[in-house]
């Protein structure tokens, strides 16, 4: 992976406190990839499972590090949008920090001559906004497939086969999950065109994404749990997928277009 440099960068779902976040992987992209801003879209640290059986590690604190030293070396402003699973920024936000952070409910990004409406997603989620103890054994369940996901691909990788995801497989196949995603992307396309805006940033159901939704442009930044993908922007205002590795798979991304130029399910919980 080469080192670029972009005005815009969005990270979301990275789940830091939980054994599945590949937060290492994430701190590498944030050294090998500079930016003027960078979009912190929500569940950067899942707070649901710190308060349970999570745990903080120190490559979880790294991260942080690496944020702060872009924001000190490259003058980056970083603009932390809150999610569901860090909903324990409800207490703070909205919140300035020096001139370079801010935490935010939201945020509008203006892209050359368009803006972009940038939330992380789950505020149309009815499961994890009204009923949360659902929200809650939907995570479980997501995390217990992650788990046996890791034992899985043991044994693939010792058969010489390459990574399968469980999860991601079960969301493509799953009438429920499809409709769901399907769902969440129509609306949330709606609300960018209710704010008067060309396009909507989210992440919150881990399905990196950039489409054409009814002339408005739809762009999920994906997560960093499974596919390790990014959204970037160029100084010539031209969105692009990014994957930590650079050739993704179809289990990586959903069928759609991953460049652009300037242009209530128990599975629902589990994002």
């Amino acid at each position: 992976m080469k080192n670029q440099r972009f005005r815009t960068i969005v990270l979301s779902d990275i789940h830091l406190g939980t054994a599945s976040s590949k937060a290492k992987e994430a701190t590498d992209f944030l050294k090998k990839n500079r930016c003027d801003v960078l979009i912190l879209n929500g569940d950067i640290i899942d707070g649901w499972q710190l308060r349970k059986y999570g745990s903080w590690q120190k490559e979880h604190t790294a991260f942080f590090r690496a944020v702060l030293k872009v924001m000190d070396k490259e003058n980056t402003k970083v603009i932390y949008i809150r999610g569901n699973h860090d909903d324990f920024l409800d207490q703070v936000v909205p919140l300035l920090i020096g001139k370079n952070f801010q935490f935010r409910r939201d945020y509008v990004l203006k892209s050359g001559s368009k803006k972009f409406f940038i939330t992380h997603g789950d505020v149309f989620d009815s499961v994890t906004s009204q009923m949360k103890w659902l929200a809650h054994v939907g995570d479980i369940g997501y995390t217990f497939l992650l788990w046996l996901n890791k034992f899985y691909n043991r044994y693939r990788a010792w058969r010489g086969l390459p990574y399968y995801s469980l999860s991601q497989q079960i969301k493509q196949q799953v009438k429920a999950a499809v409709n769901y995603i399907s769902d969440f992307e129509e609306k949330l396309a709606g609300l960018a065109k209710s704010r008067d805006c060309d396009g909507i940033i989210c992440g919150h159901i881990h399905q990196p994404a950039i489409r054409d939704i009814d002339g408005i442009t739809y762009m999920n930044s994906g997560d960093w749990v499974e596919t390790m993908s990014a959204l970037t922007e160029d100084y010539k205002g031209n969105w692009n997928l990014k994957f930590y590795h650079e050739k993704p798979t179809q289990s990586n991304v959903r069928k759609a277009n991953n460049k652009i130029n300037n242009e209530p399910v128990l599975l629902a919980t589990f994002f």
